[in-house]
């Protein structure tokens, strides 16, 4: 008898269990959470800037980025490997001529800073730079 009791004690957990988590996904439609999820993806799509490097600049010669908000630097070379470096915005890559690079960057401080070319590219080398400006 005692057996019986705690059997359907068990019994009736599981079912209470089972009719709880019915009403509660009854609470939330499905639907409803995958458009909010899309609208939320949607709303954190990086900027994409592009960028295109040949000898012996990089144009767009400056950019803006806002502190905290991520972009997608899009990178292209018309003539040859070119690099694309700076160390206090974390980027170090190299861009392959007839190929694009995505470098996704996500400034942390506000301020100026240079990238530059680190791969020697012919005598214009030492000047082929780019201004970074990140702003609050």
């Amino acid at each position: 008898m005692k057996t019986t009791m705690i059997r359907n004690r068990i019994v009736n957990t599981i079912i209470s269990a089972a009719a709880f988590g019915i009403g509660l996904a009854a609470l939330t439609p499905h639907g409803n959470l995958v458009h909010a999820q899309e609208a939320a993806n949607a709303a954190v799509e990086p900027k994409v800037i592009e960028i295109s490097a040949k000898k012996f600049a990089f144009t767009p010669s400056t950019i803006t980025l806002k502190k905290g908000e991520p972009v997608i630097l899009r990178l292209t070379s018309a003539d040859r490997v070119h690099g694309f470096m700076s160390r206090p915005l974390k980027i170090d890559t190299d861009i392959a001529a007839g190929k694009t690079t995505d470098v996704a960057v996500t400034p942390a401080t506000d301020g100026n800073f240079t990238v530059i070319c680190d791969h020697y590219c012919g005598t214009g080398h030492g000047n082929m730079k780019m201004k970074v400006a990140v702003v609050e």
